[in-house]
């Protein structure tokens, strides 16, 4: 029977974890301003995945409806533009044009309720700070645990994901092909606090048929 290898990541230094709030602010936007497009956007209801400003003016507002059996259409972009539009008019938000869309297979995932949502996926995972020289994670997500304000995201590595700071012109070694499990090597899982996160989302996972 295979066997677990459990590390743990902490949250980020003290200045950084200040740094970071429940909501983060866009650059270009005060976390007052997100926390209205938040409201706006969930009151109408959908659920807010996102705002981004983009090159050219452009401001990206990416929403979601989870329970909805086609997710989210053509008229809940345009029903939600509308009215962030009014939105932004009266926050005096500086931008040319209003893009709202849905997620996508790469859809971005921020809040512990995203993690639990999507718990057996693959994802890619950004830490604010390098831990020993990594930043980044790719495997699929266990789940989240803890209390609200300090949860703990559980991600189990992928076996073939590169670790950064490796030296150039050192192979990887050769894993054996193994039938049984029990010759099977240990699953390495990693449980970071949900702060020390700064970017993380799906890994797409594509399924083509025969061609016939």
């Amino acid at each position: 029977m295979g066997f677990t290898a459990h590390f743990f990541l902490a949250a980020p230094s003290r200045m950084v974890a200040k740094a970071l709030g429940a909501v983060r602010a866009v650059t270009g936007f005060g976390a007052q301003v997100v926390q209205v497009i938040e409201r706006t956007v969930e009151a109408m209801g959908y659920e807010f995945v996102d705002i981004e400003r983009v090159g050219g003016g452009l401001l990206r507002v990416t929403l979601d409806a989870p329970n909805a059996p086609g997710g989210v259409g053509l008229d809940d972009c345009e029903k939600v533009s509308r009215q962030l539009t009014r939105v932004l008019e009266v926050e005096g938000v500086d931008y040319e044009r209003l893009e709202v869309s849905s997620p996508g297979l790469d859809r971005r995932l921020s809040r512990a309720r995203d993690f639990a949502r999507f718990a057996g996926q693959q994802v890619q995972v950004q830490l604010v700070e390098a831990i020993e020289g990594r930043r980044r994670f790719r495997g699929r997500l266990v789940g989240v645990s803890g209390a609200a304000g300090a949860e703990q995201v559980k991600l189990e590595l992928a076996e073939d994901a590169p670790l950064e700071g490796l030296k150039k012109g050192v192979k990887k070694a050769q894993r054996p092909r193994a039938s049984k499990a029990v010759n099977a090597a240990p699953a390495k899982v990693i449980e970071v606090a949900l702060a020390a996160i700064d970017r993380a989302r799906l890994v797409p996972e594509l399924q083509f048929g025969s061609k016939r």
